[in-house]
Order: C-alpha cells, then structure tokens, then sequence
C-alpha cells in the first residue's frame, strides 16, 4: 500500500474512477528509478526527476492490464505541480491530470482543455511550448515544467516498459 498524503491519494482514486470507471482495479507501487535509467531519461528530457521515485499504478478490468498511471511532480516557480499521467500499453498519453497545484498564478495548467493536446502523444512526440504544445499568457513555467515532466513520463516507459508488465 502507497504512503501518501490523504489529499493526493483522494484526488488521484478519484481521477482514475472519471478515467476508468468505477469497476476498474488498480496495483500502486513506490517505483525507484534505476539510476542509469534516470540518468539517460533526464539527459532526453532536459529536466531532472524531482525524486528517485515515481508511484506507478497498473490499471486492470479483471485480468486484462489497461493502461499504467504514473504520479510525478515537476517544479513550478517555486513549489511542487503533482500530476499524472496515464499511458496505454503501448506507451501514448491516454489522458494528463493535474493532482495538486500549489502556485499563486498558472493554474490554467489544470485545465482539461490545456490538458487534452497531450493525447496521444508518446515518446516520439514533439514537446516543444509554441509550436507542438499550447502556451498559456502568465503560466510560462508551469506550461514547461508540465510539458517537460509529460515528455519524461512517455520517455520513461520506454525505458522500463518490460520491467513493469
């Protein structure tokens, strides 16, 4: 069972039960990053884990594994932006969600509209603010910080896709 914080943990059952529907399962785990694999995926990326850990959720309708949810915060300005990010199986966004937003200004990141564009997109995507990704007037750095922490997610499936099946 995952440690985390009521409000996180309310919010991320209820994003996945508008996601999934409410007769889906999921398995959580505390996954620890494998230091070579951050290293390379940090390097692609061009922006650091905020930790060695990301909290991995197996999405399942019976025995049948649907999508994988990762959990993940990126810097804002100067606190923490918690989000996910649901993948299918084959490693393209499904659907991005904002957990917990924690700035004074920027929160238009949280908007499912904003959100939606990553559909779709997977490792191999164009992740560029203003020309693949909308901008948003007064959220520059939530805009890049959540883009950048999206890109990183698909690129890290990539990297551990057979580890977690």
């Amino acid at each position: 069972m995952l440690i985390l914080p009521q409000e996180i943990k309310e919010r991320v059952e209820e994003v996945i039960s508008n996601e999934f529907g409410s007769g889906i399962k999921y398995e959580s785990e505390k996954y620890g990053i494998p230091s070579d694999v951050k290293t390379r995926v940090e390097k692609s990326a061009k922006q650091k884990f905020y930790s060695d850990n990301v909290y991995l959720y197996k999405i399942k309708s019976g025995k049948t594994l649907k999508a994988y949810g990762f959990l993940d915060n990126v810097y804002g300005k100067s606190l923490p932006i918690t989000f996910m990010v649901f993948l299918d199986t084959k490693g393209s966004v499904l659907s991005a969600h904002i957990i917990k937003y924690r700035e004074q200004y920027g929160g238009q990141v949280g908007s499912q509209g904003w959100l939606d564009q990553f559909k779709g997109r997977n490792n191999q995507s164009g992740y560029e603010v203003s020309k693949d990704i909308d901008s948003i007037s007064g959220a520059t750095i939530s805009v890049n910080s959540v883009t950048t922490g999206i890109k990183k997610i698909t690129l890290l499936y990539q990297e551990i896709k057979d580890k977690i099946k």
